[in-house]
């Protein structure tokens, strides 16, 4: 894969009109908080408890339809593959690390999917998926890594776009930097700004390193942010548009996730709390920043 596949600002219009029948429009909330004006993107509302959903679809509706889609998972893009294969009418095989949340495992069986537990980390697991990918009819789904699901997730920021143009600046939690690079090309002259706990940093490691690089992950988001390395095409969309990259504690983000809850009754799982950690302690740039909560699913 190279950097000739990267999408645009196209791709990213384009996949909306795709998935609009699908996806629900989540909604986004003026507040203010501690003094200061925010804008809270609702995207752990989307169906499949995630902004995965999004991807999988733009995805699994372009090119030639596969018999079977097979992926890999720490559960959210898992869920999200399950339950678009589910809309779709295609079986799905998920692989996911033994590590995986109950609550997301659970989840991914009930979207009607088949469960495969294997290895202690995503990349494990996502090897043994490749593998088993190659058998005729199937097509592997990667989580973050192929320009339909870049494209797919930038409709997360497109809403926000149209719906609060106002914002200067657009806060993301980041993985495999899907999420974060689909933001940075629908977010237009916006700051996209990309969160990562403090041990569970790929891309922040891979800016610093000048390419992408094995990233240590511990941290207590690692089952939603645990990719151990950024994708190619992310890394490659994100360096060209001046990512500003964050990091945060544990402590900050369990913090973050409680306040959620206490100020606005909105529950999310610790990675959707990152980015809202980041804007807590004052990195997030921006006089009207918006804080994507990426997703719910938690067993709190």
């Amino acid at each position: 894969m190279t950097t000739t596949n990267l999408p645009g600002p196209a791709a990213v219009a384009a996949a909306a009109a795709t998935i609009a029948p699908y996806i629900r429009h989540t909604p986004v909330l003026r507040a203010e908080l501690d003094g200061r004006p925010l804008v809270l993107k609702l995207e752990h509302l989307q169906r499949s408890g995630s902004f995965k959903l999004r991807g999988a679809l733009t995805a699994l509706l372009g090119g030639d339809r596969p018999e079977h889609v097979v992926t890999a998972s720490g559960g959210n893009h898992g869920l999200g593959v399950a339950t678009a294969a589910a809309l779709l009418g295609l079986p799905a095989t998920v692989y996911v690390p033994e590590t995986v949340p109950e609550t997301k495992a659970r989840r991914i069986e009930e979207a009607g999917a088949r469960l495969v537990r294997h290895g202690g980390t995503y990349a494990e697991a996502a090897a043994a998926a490749t593998d088993a990918a190659a058998a005729p009819g199937a097509r592997y789904l990667p989580a973050y890594d192929h320009p339909d699901v870049i494209a797919g997730q930038g409709t997360v920021a497109a809403e926000v776009v149209a719906e609060a143009p106002d914002v200067d600046a657009v806060a993301v939690a980041v993985g495999g930097g899907g999420l974060a690079a689909g933001t940075a090309l629908a977010a237009g002259d916006r700051a996209t700004v990309a969160v990562e706990p403090e041990h569970c940093s790929a891309l922040h490691q891979a800016l610093a390193a000048g390419e992408p690089v094995d990233a240590a992950v511990d941290s207590v988001a690692s089952s939603a942010l645990g990719a151990t390395r950024v994708g190619e095409l992310p890394f490659a969309i994100l360096t060209a548009a001046s990512v500003r990259s964050v990091l945060v504690t544990d402590a900050e983000l369990l913090a973050a996730r409680d306040r959620l809850w206490d100020e606005f009754r909105l529950l999310v799982e610790p990675a959707a709390a990152v980015p809202f950690a980041a804007w807590l302690a004052g990195r997030v740039p921006g006089e009207l920043p918006c804080i994507v909560l990426c997703g719910a699913n938690t067993d709190r």
